[in-house]
């Protein structure tokens, strides 16, 4: 099997013998990062002293995964070696080796790779894939052999994962969890391989323009992707943002405590949050919701159904476009959520107003701790505040793109200019007398608590 006539140039002989765990090879475009996972992963399958090994390569669409690696690798792969089944999705060499193609289109598609092994895996493109994903993927990364278990990934900066992949092969920001020190993220596990596109010297002797191309996108995207500068684009919007602190564990939320749920509605997302507020004003996230292609009745029939029975929903926030008429019905939204049984408030406008009242909600209360906790279970809203980056043009507000980050965070945008923030005063006996936690209860919620708010899930503050 030969896979290039030059062979390797430096940097991708790097990845080629590289022994850690998480191999990251990232920066500029054009590097021949692409490459670097197929010749590692066929050399892998075909190699006689690892045969039977599972390598699962990964790319975010399909469309994608088939074009750059399945019929690349198809074509350098040698009938006697191996052959492809595409209902499989799955080259199969002869020797036991597989090399499984996955795709991660929705959130269901993750799903299906819970529970299963494999020995190497690869994700190109990483920077399209939230740290969850990530993470779920290297769960798979064992087996009951002596293969060695080992994570490679190429990139580019920007996209949802910058931050996650920044951090852990850039700045290497590791997490240290003092109470489960067995959680801690190594170091040692760890290397980074940066990328320009003056590493591959086939492709700029075949394609003398393409450096000449790059020069001509924008600042800002020239530096990250002719360069490899993960700055460039590294203006992470809540910077304030921090895991353990703004995050907690779940706990029961008790039934006195007021609840909404706010949306985010559009034919190619549904997102939806349910929150509660404590006596002090405290906001906390506890449950989330994500789902496409739904139209108004079907959402509204979604978060009716993940609404659990008994749970008294103060008010449901929505965004100011779902009053407008739609010029092919001459109805609202709005009117389409009400007759499925989810009457809808409106949000107040102002994009940056609503980032602003966010940042309220991270900052610290009287108490020191932070007016807004989310819990673990909402895993995609805590990717997403991270990655938000800052609009280029208007810093005060965040960028639109990439657009499917965007939905959670403006739910909880519509939430936070709904429900604004008192500002925090100084404490006193007279200014803040005790309340009457009986009256209180049932002016928040309507009635006496019953025995169902043991049916609810919420949570505790993370203390790592």
């Amino acid at each position: 099997m030969r896979l290039s006539e030059t062979g390797p140039n430096p940097k991708q002989l790097r990845l080629l013998m590289a022994d850690r765990r998480y191999v990251c090879y990232g920066g500029a475009r054009g590097g021949g990062k692409t490459w670097s996972v197929i010749a590692k992963a066929l050399s892998l399958a075909a190699n006689p002293e690892y045969k039977g090994i599972k390598i699962l390569v990964m790319r975010r669409k399909y469309t994608q995964l088939e074009e750059m690696l399945v019929a690349p690798m198809c074509r350098l792969t040698p009938p006697e070696l191996g052959s492809y089944v595409a209902s499989a999705h799955t080259l199969f060499f002869r020797n036991g080796s597989t090399v499984k193609f996955g795709f991660l289109n929705t959130r269901r598609d993750l799903d299906d790779y819970q529970g299963k092994e494999y020995d190497v895996i690869f994700i190109d493109e990483a920077t399209q894939f939230s740290e969850e994903e990530f993470r779920t993927l290297g769960a798979c990364l064992r087996g009951v052999n002596l293969f060695p278990k080992r994570f490679y990934l190429t990139c580019n900066p920007g996209g949802i994962g910058h931050q996650w992949v920044k951090r852990l092969f850039i700045t290497r920001d590791f997490r240290r969890d003092t109470f489960h020190p067995e959680d801690d993220e190594n170091p040692d596990d760890y290397l980074f391989i940066p990328a320009t596109v003056y590493d591959n010297a086939v492709l700029l002797e075949h394609s003398p323009d393409y450096v000449r191309q790059l020069n001509l996108l924008p600042e800002k995207i020239r530096r990250a992707h002719r360069d490899g500068d993960w700055d460039a684009l590294s203006g992470q919007y809540f910077s304030e943002f921090r895991r353990g602190e703004h995050t907690a564990a779940p706990f029961r939320v008790p039934e006195e405590w007021t609840r909404y749920r706010a949306i985010d509605y559009g034919l190619d997302m549904f997102a939806c949050l349910w929150i509660a507020v404590d006596y002090d004003g405290r906001a906390w996230v506890y449950r989330e919701y994500q789902q496409p292609g739904l139209i108004a009745s079907r959402a509204a029939e979604a978060m009716a159904d993940r609404t659990l029975p008994g749970e008294r929903i103060e008010a449901t926030i929505a965004p100011p476009d779902i009053w407008s008429t739609q010029k092919d019905t001459g109805r609202t939204m709005a009117e389409i959520f009400a007759e499925n049984g989810s009457p809808l408030s409106r949000a107040a406008v102002g994009r940056v107003q609503g980032w602003l009242m966010v940042r309220e909600y991270l900052r610290p209360g009287r108490d020191g701790e932070p007016m807004l906790r989310i819990s673990r279970d909402c895993p995609q809203l805590i990717e997403n505040l991270q990655a938000l980056l800052a609009d280029e043009a208007n810093p005060s507000d965040c960028a639109a793109e990439p657009h499917e980050i965007t939905h959670l965070t403006d739910a909880l945008r519509y939430f936070a200019r709904f429900r604004t923030l008192r500002p925090a005063a100084e404490e006193t006996q007279e200014a803040f007398p005790e309340p009457d936690r009986t009256e209180y209860g049932e002016l928040m919620t309507g009635g006496d608590a019953d025995e169902s708010y043991l049916e609810f899930t919420a949570f505790s503050p993370d203390v790592g």
